[in-house]
């Protein structure tokens, strides 16, 4: 096990936590992180994206002009390739972009990544965050007394709470995500990682680590 320092939002030490060393210390191949990544931005795509061959444009079916001798190239359809609207050559056709990780290596990716962030001291453990009013003046102060301010900043709460995304969506630089909802790519979107005790505490029940 680790202990590593649980903060208050005045950015004052009161106490520590354990945590085991397969989420802290995890000793995995970084390139598993980058594989996570890459699967992660892959299956946000829909893979809509579509454009019409030549058989496909509507028109061009009747020859421009005749064969011979008329002092031009000769073309069968004004929906060719090389004319202004025709078909699109190996133009894109909706797909699927789909990259399949398979749960342990999803995980393993995510303690990896978290490994990383700890050994660069980029993760703040504090005790709990609760607004009782919906006010970004309120996250900001918070963010200053830790020393967040201005840095990219990703929050993990154990649930969604409305004072709290309603009072950060209008700060550029927090995100804020549910520990359920985590993953490698969003550790390696942000600067410093901000970790509650109740939202590590629910990823790591989640995960099955304890």
């Amino acid at each position: 096990m680790i202990e590593i320092e649980i903060r208050n939002i005045n950015n004052d030490i009161v106490g520590t936590k354990e945590v085991p060393e397969i989420v802290f210390n995890n000793d995995a191949s970084e390139s598993l992180v980058h594989s996570a990544v890459v699967a992660y931005m892959a299956n946000q795509r829909q893979g809509t994206h579509s454009t019409k061959t030549r058989a496909e444009v509507s028109g061009g079916g009747k020859k421009p002009w005749r064969q011979k001798h008329t002092g031009r190239a000769r073309h069968g359809s004004i929906r060719s390739p090389l004319w202004r609207k025709g078909g699109v050559v190996f133009g894109p056709k909706p797909r699927d972009y789909y990259i399949k990780l398979s749960k342990q290596m999803r995980d393993t990716a995510l303690f990896k990544a978290i490994t990383m962030k700890y050994k660069d001291n980029e993760i703040l453990l504090i005790d709990n965050l609760s607004l009782e009013r919906i006010k970004t003046r309120d996250m900001v102060g918070i963010l200053q007394n830790l020393g967040l301010q201005g840095k990219s900043v990703l929050m993990i709460v154990p649930h969604k709470d409305e004072n709290i995304v309603l009072s950060a969506r209008n700060i550029p630089y927090l995100g804020i995500v549910r520990a359920e909802d985590l993953n490698a790519y969003h550790l390696a979107l942000f600067e410093k990682i901000l970790f509650t005790v109740p939202g590590l505490d629910k990823l790591l029940a989640i995960k099955g680590v304890s």
